[in-house]
């Protein structure tokens, strides 16, 4: 495995200490480039145990995901491991899959390539 990127994990941590969402993001990683924003870890455990839970079939897996089951990396003094995407895009052509944004976990130490802001969809 590769080292993370400092810069890369200073902008999780401070995602994380501020509980923000606001910070736009696009990664490429393993040859795909991802496209959205940023939340805290905790935020996006919670926004995915909902969405499982709404699920007859998967409810089951919604504790899984559960902000009281782990203690966060922060609260332990660790430096973020990992980006936490929610209204994001895996970028396939000139369209984002899905085209709702979806909610992805992302290695820090597999992001090749990195930049600030994300990217925007028009029908042309």
């Amino acid at each position: 495995m590769s080292k993370p990127d400092d810069l890369l994990v200073d902008i999780a941590a401070m995602v994380e200490s501020a509980q923000s969402n606001q910070m736009s993001l696009t990664v490429v990683v393993g040859g795909a480039v991802i496209t959205g924003r940023l939340a805290p870890e905790a935020v996006w455990r919670e926004r995915v145990s909902e969405v499982l839970k709404a699920s007859d079939r998967l409810g089951p897996f919604s504790g899984v995901f559960t902000a009281e089951r782990t203690e966060g990396r922060a609260d332990r003094g660790e430096a973020p491991t990992h980006l936490h995407f929610h209204l994001a895009r895996i970028l396939q052509g000139s369209v984002g899959i899905p085209e709702t944004g979806g909610m992805y976990r992302v290695a820090i130490s597999d992001v090749s390539a990195w930049t600030v802001g994300d990217f925007s969809y028009s029908e042309r």
